[in-house]
């Protein structure tokens, strides 16, 4: 095990104590606004002296309080949480949440196990060797496992054989028995960790990053640390894709959240650039690093509050890169840039050498797509880009190589703007077809994956609404509209052929933080796909016609295995998980307005009905 969290808080706080503005000034400045008032609604300066740091800091990394520390650095937040709070570790899970047999022989093999981002480096989000749509109607809830203390669920598991492997917002990493859900082993990483945990074989490590730009290798079978690397040195370097291994190497692409440091206006903005890295697994050592954006910021003037202003910036990787061993080829799809000059490959698939990371060719599909979060309606950031902002059309999630015939395959992307795109991997990513699944936006669109089967690519959007209208639709007060977003398309992969739409599913007229959005990824199974929601529904819809198979609400009180209040929210980020003869999902994401939730949830199909 490591040391605890606010122990290393303390270190790190101590450390950086001639850096870093103390952590009193940052209280004053951001919270004592709030927190000094009489509100029942907000933790008083008392009630947040009786939390421990660490759990002051998961609120500001990815809880409650994120937006509001969207301006901070990570060392201010550290030092602010370590102001407020109690230095003493958080309390580790009961012994009894751990199990008490001995560990089951891990089997790097298991055909229906589901390891990473998908159960293959193509990221098509396919399982067809184990639950199919008529298992649906019959699957109970087996277990339920809470995060304790996080506010939001949003780490996918990885499943092989016995054995699942899963992050949280805390930081704490969790090896657990697939049957009953206990805990084999924890480890705590240096930040939230939200990506899937990749599991790679001779020798068996969990392969992971976190949302401070670290990335770990783990012994699998113990949890021991075995290699710890920074991949990028930006203080607001984040992981937020899954890494793919091939040949002895895992790749790590690397996103940022300068694009909301940049809300402050005394931030000098921007020099953030996404990449991509290789490195060894067997000890971490780098074969290659490769930038979406060649050239190095510089200054390039000063914005309206007389702050320098950098720039090219941006192109943050958020998804899973796909690999492409036929053509030695790695492919990665770019957000957008945060400062100007615009560049040709934000908002574009890259085609990436695997052996050395040289760019072999680029597609972008937004020209100009300059954006940094404030920048919306008439009360623009002084770190806003001059002239037209956004319109914020990233790609947050993987590209899909799928075959459409013997001999030929086509590489698949969805986009923020609801658009899906087909290209040709053979002609330098020329496009084949694109078609339109959503209207798209700062949070519309395509937004964490498509899935696809042997003729169809799925797509469900986001295209959530809030009210009041407000500057920014991520804007602290913000409501979800209960009836509008969400929507589901299935197209032909040969043509882009529209075969059919299945509506969202609105919201009951009274209910509070929902949305009827469709953020998460798509998960496929023969005859069904798995699409989750803002407003807690996992729905089953099928291959065929759309039509609705099987419903699941999670919005509930679980009594978890760990001995934990167990509460279920809104689905975003990750979708679900087959493997094993189970389903798994992550219930409680609520990071843009939704409903917060702490569990993952294990369902196994009951053949007694």
């Amino acid at each position: 095990m490591r040391q605890p969290l606010a122990t290393a808080l303390v270190l790190f706080a101590g450390s950086l104590c001639a850096q870093v503005t103390p952590g009193a000034a940052v209280y004053r400045k951001h919270c004592s606004g709030c927190h000094e008032l009489s509100d029942s609604r907000i933790p008083s300066r008392n009630t947040l002296r009786e939390m421990s740091a660490s759990r002051i800091l998961r609120s500001l990394d990815f809880g409650a309080m994120s937006r509001v520390a969207r301006p901070l650095n990570r060392q201010e937040r550290i030092a602010v949480s370590s102001f407020l709070g109690r230095n003493t570790p958080d309390p580790p899970p009961p012994p009894a949440a751990f199990c008490q047999d001995a560990a089951p022989s891990l089997d790097l093999t298991a055909s229906a196990s589901w390891n990473g981002w998908s159960p293959g480096t193509a990221n098509a989000r396919y399982q067809d060797r184990t639950l199919r749509a008529s298992d649906l109607p019959r699957l109970r809830l087996k277990w339920a496992f809470a995060f304790e203390g996080d506010a939001t669920s949003f780490a996918p598991p990885s499943v092989l054989g016995n054995w699942l492997f899963t992050g949280s917002a805390s930081g704490m990493v969790y090896a657990l028995n697939v049957d009953t859900g206990c805990i084999r082993w924890t480890y705590q990483a240096s930040g939230p960790v939200r990506t899937a945990l990749l599991i790679s074989s001779s020798p068996a490590r969990v392969l992971f990053g976190d949302q401070t730009g670290w990335f770990y290798a783990l012994d699998a079978r113990s949890g021991k640390e075995l290699w710890k690397r920074k991949v990028e040195d930006h203080d607001s370097a984040r992981i937020t894709a899954s890494p793919v291994a091939n040949n002895g190497a895992v790749y790590v692409a690397v996103a940022s959240w300068e694009e909301t440091r940049a809300t402050n206006p005394g931030y000098v903005c921007c020099t953030f650039r996404g990449s991509v890295s290789a490195l060894r697994i067997a000890d971490g050592s780098t074969i290659w690093k490769t930038y979406t954006i060649t050239e190095t910021p510089v200054q390039r003037g000063v914005n309206s509050a007389n702050q320098p202003r950098f720039g090219p910036s941006g192109a943050g990787v958020w998804g899973t890169p796909t690999v492409d061993r036929k053509r030695n080829l790695l492919y990665i799809a770019t957000g957008d840039n945060f400062s100007a000059p615009a560049t040709d490959t934000s908002d574009a698939v890259m085609a990436l050498r695997l052996d050395t990371g040289k760019l072999v060719w680029h597609q972008q599909f937004t020209k100009n797509d300059i954006f940094t979060s404030g920048c919306l309606g008439a009360n623009r950031n002084p770190n806003c880009p001059e002239g037209q902002v956004g319109p914020d059309f990233d790609f947050g999630s993987s590209a899909i190589l799928v075959p459409v015939r013997p001999g030929r395959e086509l590489l698949l992307a969805g986009q923020k703007s609801g658009m899906v795109h087909a290209m040709d991997p053979d002609a330098r990513g020329a496009v084949v077809w694109q078609s339109r699944a959503g209207k798209g936006g700062v949070l519309g669109g395509i937004q964490w994956g498509m899935a696809v089967d042997a003729s169809h690519v799925y797509a469900a959007v986001s295209d959530v609404a809030f009210t009041p209208p407000k500057p920014s639709p991520t804007a602290i007060s913000a409501d979800l509209v209960n009836n509008q977003g969400g929507g589901l398309t299935a197209f032909r992969i040969s043509d882009g052929a529209k075969v059919w739409f299945a509506p969202p599913q609105a919201c009951p007229p009274d209910a509070s933080r929902c949305s009827p959005a469709q953020s998460a990824a798509l998960t496929a199974i023969p005859g069904a796909v798995l699409s989750g929601s803002l407003d807690g529904h996992l729905r089953a819809y099928s291959t065929a016609d759309g039509s609705v198979l099987w419903d699941l609400n999670t919005v509930r009180e679980y009594d978890a295995v760990n001995g934990s209040k167990g509460r279920g929210g809104s689905l975003d980020g990750p979708g679900a998980v087959i493997a094993n003869g189970m389903l798994f999902v992550n219930s409680g994401y609520s990071r843009f307005g939704g409903m917060p939730g702490n569990v993952l949830l294990a369902f196994f199909p009951d053949n007694s009905r």
